[in-house]
Formats: structure tokens, sequence, C-alpha cells
């Protein structure tokens, strides 16, 4: 018996469920980007003064910069709609939550890894990271709308 047509036959198989897991994906951190950014909106107060804790200039600006880029940003991820363009500014965010508010895990990229992994920032950034590599999936508005969707069935 010869592996290898077993083996195409599994990763054919297997490949099926790239856009279902994908359309998983962007639902659940898409929505959650969202809520995150309406929580921010609705408590601009503390949003402000949890940023001037920080050090981060234009507090007020910066919220409703992060608060509108996460609502939006979030609800298109969800949709798949412009997925791929959309996961930069948000993938760059997450960037700026590991600089400001997980400094530590951040710093402690190599000596603890697991602090890393379990900052709030990071499985945002994973999963906005997953749709810019490999895109929305066919699941999604962009496939919808014959929008190249990168890797799925």
């Amino acid at each position: 018996m010869k592996l290898r047509p077993l083996l195409d036959k599994f990763e054919n198989l297997a490949s099926y469920l790239q856009s279902p897991l994908l359309l998983i994906i962007r639902l659940y951190w898409g929505i959650s980007f969202a809520l995150s950014g309406w929580g921010k909106f609705t408590h601009l107060d503390r949003t402000v003064a949890y940023f001037e804790s920080l050090n981060i200039p234009q507090p007020k600006l910066n919220a409703l910069f992060t608060a509108s880029t996460e609502c939006l940003g979030g609800a298109l991820l969800a949709l798949g709609l412009f997925a791929r363009p959309v996961s930069v500014p948000l993938i760059v965010m997450m960037g700026v939550a590991y600089l400001t508010a997980n400094r530590d895990a951040l710093m402690a990229i190599t000596s603890d890894p697991d602090k890393f992994v379990t900052a709030d920032s990071f499985l945002y950034l994973l999963a906005a990271l997953i749709v810019l590599a490999f895109g929305p999936g066919k699941l999604s508005v962009d496939a919808l709308l014959g929008r190249k969707t990168g890797a799925g069935r």
C-alpha cells in the first residue's frame, strides 16, 4: 500500500476545515474586538483615565481612536469584509497594547513565554495575524463579493 495517496486524501479532507475554522476565529475575535471597543466608548472616562495612567499621549483622542478601531475593525473582521486590510490596524493596536499595558509580558517573551501568551492582548493579536496570513476564508463577505480570500474551502 502506498502512503502518498492516503496522505493526499487526508490533506484534501483536512483542508475542508480551513474556512469553517477561519469563520469561527473571525466571529469570536471580531465580536470580541467590537465589544471591547464598545466598552471603551460606553466608559470613555474610565478608558481615558486608564490611558493617562499608562502615560499614553493625548489619552482622550487615543481612547476614541482605539474604541473606533476596535468597534469598526472587529465588526469588519467578524463579517469577513476587507478582513486582511482591517487586520493590520488591529495588529498594530495589539502591539501598542503590549508596549503599554502588557510591557512586562512583552519583555518576558523569551525568558517567560507563558507570561507573553497569557497576556490579554495575545489571542486578539493571534486572531488578527491568522486572518492577515490566511485571509477570511470562503465563508466571508469578501468571498461573496469575489475578493481573493486566501486559504480555505
